[in-house]
């Protein structure tokens, strides 16, 4: 391969090939960590609603139905304060997905300028 075909090859790599790979590896990385958070939240919100309903059968007079009324008000809380946690947990793995990209578009712009310039 001559000279030229073999800078031609440098460049594309360079400016296309090597930053499709970052980002494929970044974006992977990101939907598994955001598809984690979501399976997390939704076995966390599931067994929040299964045991409160385990609650409820339980009610048989007035005391147990205090009882259950008190797990509620707290399993609401307790619900209120996942919620909150999983969104913020969502928005820092998005966070850090745009950051990452940003700076990879950067690395990658002035790599491409380097290699051009050669």
């Amino acid at each position: 391969m001559d000279r030229t075909a073999e800078n031609t090859k440098q460049q594309f790599e360079s400016v296309f090939v090597s930053p499709m790979r970052s980002y494929t590896l970044a974006a992977l990385d990101y939907y598994e960590r955001l598809l984690s958070a979501q399976i997390d939240a939704a076995r966390a919100y599931s067994d929040m609603s299964i045991a409160q309903a385990r609650t409820w059968l339980d009610v048989k007079d007035a005391e147990s139905f205090k009882k259950a009324m008190q797990t509620q008000q707290k399993t609401a809380s307790d619900f209120m304060e996942r919620i909150k946690g999983d969104s913020e947990k969502v928005t820092s793995i998005g966070q850090d997905f745009m950051q990452d990209s940003q700076k990879m578009a950067e690395e990658n712009t002035q790599k491409a300028a380097n290699s051009l310039n050669k």
